[in-house]
């Protein structure tokens, strides 16, 4: 399938010159390319905020201890707080110098979203000294005799 450019023969060319089509098709998808809107995501995410923490939150120099229970309250020290006043509490926790360890210890039925979100709280307030606690409740060891 050569092409010839140029015959004196005087015959009409058989081939199809596609160049002018491949050039429309190509503005064609600049175009829609360019008319496409953008497409934004938005996840919508309810975050817990601050409140001043109470006064039977006392807050321990060396160690504090956060328990969630099976009925999903949030204990601090053994006071319940809500998920705002765990913000400002540890926000509290790391202007304290030396930090005071953080030690978290779910119920063994604890709700998975609770300590999730707790979880995410901690993370995000960048609480250094950081544990889980209660842990060897729930391991099965087998004694080899």
């Amino acid at each position: 399938m050569g092409m010839s450019a140029g015959s004196d023969d005087g015959q009409p060319m058989m081939e199809m010159n596609t160049t002018p089509l491949i050039d429309v098709m190509l503005v064609l998808l600049i175009m829609f390319i360019i008319t496409i809107p953008v497409a934004t995501h938005a996840v919508n995410i309810n975050l817990p905020q601050p409140q001043p923490p109470s006064p039977n939150q006392v807050i321990d120099p060396i160690k504090n201890k956060l328990v969630l229970t099976t009925t999903n309250a949030i204990l601090w020290n053994g006071a319940p707080i809500t998920e705002g006043q765990l913000v400002s509490i540890l926000q509290s926790t790391r202007a304290i110098n030396p930090e005071p360890e953080l030690q978290f210890q779910p119920e063994e039925y604890a709700s998975y979203e609770i300590t999730n979100r707790v979880m995410k709280i901690i993370t995000d307030s960048k609480v250094s000294k950081f544990g889980f606690v209660g842990n060897e409740n729930f391991a099965t060891f087998s004694k080899a005799q």
